[in-house]
């Protein structure tokens, strides 16, 4: 029978998020939500922001996942991220002012806007937002 754990990487450009050993991670991917345990198939996908679930025997984290790129391999995780934050790291009034700020800016109907930024910010904000209980 195959180890029912592998090992996940976390790697932001400021720091290493995570490193260990894990029973599963969930994460939001372009092509929808997926969930690596042990043994998956070899792939490769472009992750968008949303919430990383990282599960252990001691119990479920959860993370706000900014963007990035997932490799996974039968044995091991790579996650290489634009950045990642615990619940306790995110600053909920700086992330309310961002989604307020993204939502003015799609509905302001400028022509000088950047729609697809100004979607990510806010997909961005709302993560935060979400993950850290409000």
């Amino acid at each position: 029978m195959a180890d029912k754990t592998f090992n996940l990487q976390i790697i932001s450009p400021t720091r290493i998020f995570f490193d260990g050993d894990v029973d599963m991670v969930e994460m939001k991917t372009t092509e929808g939500e997926i969930g690596v345990l042990a043994g998956h198939i070899p792939l490769t996908a472009i992750l968008e922001p949303g919430v990383l679930r990282i599960k252990q025997a001691e119990g479920t984290k959860q993370a706000a996942l900014h963007d990035g790129f997932v490799q996974i391999q039968k044995d091991r995780v790579v996650v290489l991220a634009e950045s990642c934050e615990w619940p306790d790291e995110i600053d909920v009034a700086r992330a309310e002012e961002a989604k307020e700020r993204a939502e003015r800016r799609l509905k302001s109907g400028r022509k000088d806007v950047d729609i697809v930024r100004a979607e990510i910010a806010l997909k961005k904000a709302i993560t935060r937002i979400n993950l850290a209980g409000k």
